[in-house]
């Protein structure tokens, strides 16, 4: 099962044109459709997985271990991947064990996944007590929360090697900056990466992503735009679900409340204040695996 995974995904991706003049955008634009290579491993999940599983592979583990929300894509791809290739697998959920699990976490149980529950301050420190995590599981292969490791920024470098088109600017969302990074490192010298945060008071990512970007043998450039988190994750702003329903109505693509929504809409209001005529590429990350549950909690239909 482990050499057949790649079956269960559509790769490469499809590369589309999207009218964006509805909104004023001049430039000649281009969704890269991450968000349809797989209905649960969505968007960027499984080229961040997929070194790591050749890394757990090759090597001698017992299982996996890896971290995230309550809401989060990236577990529920590593539970449809561990199931899959029969990989006894840990999930560090941030915050209390609440009294009903999210739609997510129960279909991360369905497939197998065993959660442990920390505090968020503890969450927070999980870095720091990396040692804690490998005591606690010996010889468990540990992945950051969002895939974020050499494996999986390694991974989203396909992305580039996918698009055949001449662009000059390609925009994402960021959450760790894996997907940035691997981005960035297949730019050539005419390319910049745009990095629409999704997190609200990230500008930590800044020096962050720059440390692990001056290694890079790439001439592109990039830069990250920090104003268009919408109050922060997962939070619920009725400006940003009106864009989403009237994006949807006009480009017939959804989006989600946490991703790849502010991703549009930081790209639309990026493209509106420059003259100058380019070719744009965005890259639809999925995600929408996740409107249920934000759904259920703010008791809002984002879609009817």
């Amino acid at each position: 099962m482990r050499n057949n995974l790649n079956s269960f995904f559509t790769l490469p991706s499809s590369i589309e044109p999207i009218d964006l003049s509805y909104w004023g955008v001049k430039q000649k634009v281009y969704v890269k459709r991450d968000d349809q290579i797989h209905n649960i491993v969505s968007g960027n999940k499984w080229r961040k997985l997929k070194y790591n599983l050749a890394h757990y592979n090759s090597n001698n583990f017992k299982g996996v271990v890896t971290f995230g929300g309550a809401h989060s894509n990236h577990i529920l791809a590593a539970s449809f991947v561990a199931e899959k290739c029969k990989i006894p697998l840990i999930l560090v959920i941030r915050g209390e064990k609440p009294n009903e699990l999210s739609p997510t976490l129960k279909t991360c149980v369905e497939l197998g996944a065993k959660l442990l529950f920390i505090s968020r301050e503890e969450y927070r420190n999980k870095d720091s007590n990396s040692g804690f995590f490998s005591k606690q599981f010996p010889n468990y292969f540990i992945i950051p929360e969002g895939g974020a490791n050499r494996y999986g920024i390694y991974g989203c470098r396909d992305i580039i090697k996918e698009i055949t088109i001449d662009f000059q600017d390609i925009y994402c969302d960021v959450g760790t900056g894996a997907t940035m990074i691997g981005i960035h490192r297949q730019l050539n010298k005419n390319q910049r990466v745009n990095g629409v945060v999704v997190l609200k008071g990230a500008e930590y990512l800044d020096k962050q992503i720059r440390e692990l970007i001056s290694n890079n043998q790439s001439n592109g450039s990039f830069r990250l735009l920090h104003e268009y988190h919408f109050g922060g994750y997962a939070k619920n702003n009725q400006k940003l679900i009106e864009f989403m329903r009237v994006f949807y109505k006009i480009t017939g693509i959804k989006t989600d409340p946490i991703y790849s929504a502010k991703l549009f809409y930081g790209m639309i209001e990026d493209l509106k204040s420059q003259q100058k005529s380019s070719v744009v590429v965005a890259l639809h990350s999925g995600g929408l695996q996740g409107l249920e549950g934000f759904e259920k909690r703010y008791k809002v239909k984002v879609y009817e």
